[in-house]
This record gives C-alpha cells, structure tokens and sequence, in this order.
C-alpha cells in the first residue's frame, strides 16, 4: 500500500446503540474526516491499499470507521485482538471512541423514537440493551476515547467531538465548566473541583437574579477569607498537570467547577480559571452547563447566609 495514501489518523468509532455512534460519525465527516460505517475489521488493510480516486485531493486526511454489534461477525474480544495486531504492527496509528449511556436513558430514547433495539427485535428494549452491554464490554474496556452520552443531547455532543477530533486540533483539547452539584456531576470531567466551602450570593437578595458572569456576584465571593488561597493553589495545580497530560499524550482534558445549583461560585471561578490558563498559553473553551436554570432556595439548602447591604 502506498504510504502517501494512507490517513495520519484511524479512530474507530463504537458503542452502546443509541448512545451516539451516528451522531459522531455525521459530525466526524463534517469536520473532516473520511467516514466508513459497519466495516468488518478484518477488511481494513484491503480499505487502506484502495488508490484514492483521480482528483479526489483528499491524501492523508483521517479515517473514522464506525463498527457496533450489527457489523457482520462482530466479536469484541475478537476486535481488540485485531486493533493490538494493527497498532504493534506500527503501520497504522488506531484510537477507539466507546460510547456508553444508562440503561434507563437508553430505554427512554428507543420509546421516544419507537424504534427496535438490533439485539432484542421481539423481545423488550431492555433486553436487548443489557445483552449489548455485556457484549461490548471488552471494546469499552480497551478503548482510549470513553464518552457517556445520558446527561448530553445531540448538539451538545456534536460539540463534544468537533473540540476533541478536529482535524487541524494540535495538542491537548482543553475545556473548562461550571455545574450545579444539585443537578448531577459531569460524567465525563477528568478533574472536579467542589466550590460550595465558598460564600454563597443566592443568601443575598440583591445577587441571587445575577449570575458569576456579573461583577458584583465576583467581588462577593472573592471577598470569602479562603478564596484567594484555594483558587489560586488550584490555578498553579492545574499550570503543572496540563503539561503533564499533554506530554502523556492526553487528546482531551475536562476541567469541571461545581458549586449547588451552578450559577453563581462555579461559573465565577471557572471563568477566572479559564483566564488564568489564557495568560499561561493554554486555549480552554468554557461551558456554563446550568447558568439558565432558575435560582431555586430548594436546590440551595435550607440555611440562609447574612444578608449584606
């Protein structure tokens, strides 16, 4: 096979059905990628020697293969054993993306879209799903990518794979979030940092419509005896490891700020985290995941801060 032909990246795309596969692969190809849905592993080197169409000017550009349960003659062990030969070969640089979702989201998706689950075509969804599962289990296991898609809709994941597969994409991906402990923790956060020992604005009748994006609610919590010491000591933790995961090979880094309900401490601190890594020469997005929710005393705690003018 001519070398010059050959894609510089191979991502094999897989997981749970219904978690996102297709999803990816449409945003995959049109972020860039060449695209082959259900190919059976083992046809790969015949893929790769295939001359690329006269004119089609699309040389080394990566290669995104998506493979899930309906492949023909799909056996996870199987598959791993073949990416392991593929990899020490050393003729071709494969990564694996899993997508998992719980059972019960799972289960929601197929009711909501009416559709059959491929495992269980005469039998309940949830059968189907649970026998999946442990049939994929030895890909989730071996995979470098592992995204959990219940807690994310389809523009949100779109999102997801267009920061961590973007073909000019050069070193670590680094996003930064706030969240609201109240609603769940980011499932897919490689660092969590827990802001609720801070002075909490929704006390303060005055803060609670504002959010951490607005200077008042900022110099509010900035004014806590511990804050300027534990978000600096965070800033300089986060200055060593980013390096240290760029220089392990880490594609995507998830830095996550949570507080209780998400609107106020997280979102401050994150976007003074985020600044800080700007000046450092990092280039994070940043993601408010619960700015629009309503401030609600429930979600809050049941005890009131001192009030301040």
């Amino acid at each position: 096979m001519r070398k010059s032909a050959a894609p510089n990246r191979i991502l094999l795309v897989t997981g749970l059905s219904g978690a996102g596969k297709s999803t990816a692969l449409r945003t995959l190809e049109d972020i860039g990628w060449e695209v082959v849905d259900n190919l059976p592993l083992s046809l790969l080197e015949d893929l790769l020697s295939t001359p690329l169409a006269k004119g089609a000017g699309r040389g080394r550009r990566p290669l995104a293969l998506g493979i899930d349960s309906r492949t023909r003659g799909f056996d996870a062990q199987r598959l791993v054993q073949q990416i392991k030969e593929l990899t020490q070969a050393g003729d071709y640089p494969v990564e694996t993306l899993f997508f998992d979702c719980a059972g019960g989201e799972l289960l929601r998706r197929y009711s909501e879209t009416r559709r059959r689950h491929p495992l269980a075509l005469d039998r309940p969804a949830l059968d189907g799903i649970a026998a999946e599962r442990q049939l994929m289990e030895p890909l989730r296991r071996w995979s470098d990518h592992v995204i959990d898609t219940t807690d994310t809709d389809s523009n949100a994941l779109q999102q997801q794979i267009r920061q961590r597969f973007a073909t000019a994409q050069r070193g670590a991906t680094l996003h930064v979030m706030s969240f609201g402990f109240a609603r769940g923790i980011p499932r897919n956060a490689d660092n969590v940092f827990d802001m609720r020992f801070l002075k909490n604005p929704h006390w303060v009748d005055s803060l609670r419509p504002m959010t951490g994006l607005d200077r008042p609610v900022g110099e509010y919590i900035a004014t806590d005896p511990a804050y300027a010491e534990a978000v600096g000591r965070i800033e300089e933790l986060l200055l060593i490891l980013l390096p240290r995961y760029e220089s392990e090979g880490k594609s995507y880094v998830s830095i996550a700020f949570g507080c209780t309900g998400g609107r106020h401490r997280s979102v401050h601190v994150a976007e003074r985290v985020a600044a800080r890594l700007r000046e450092a020469g990092f280039s994070p997005t940043i993601e408010h995941r619960d700015l629009g929710t309503l401030p609600r005393d429930v979600i809050e705690g049941a005890q009131r801060a001192e009030a301040v003018n």
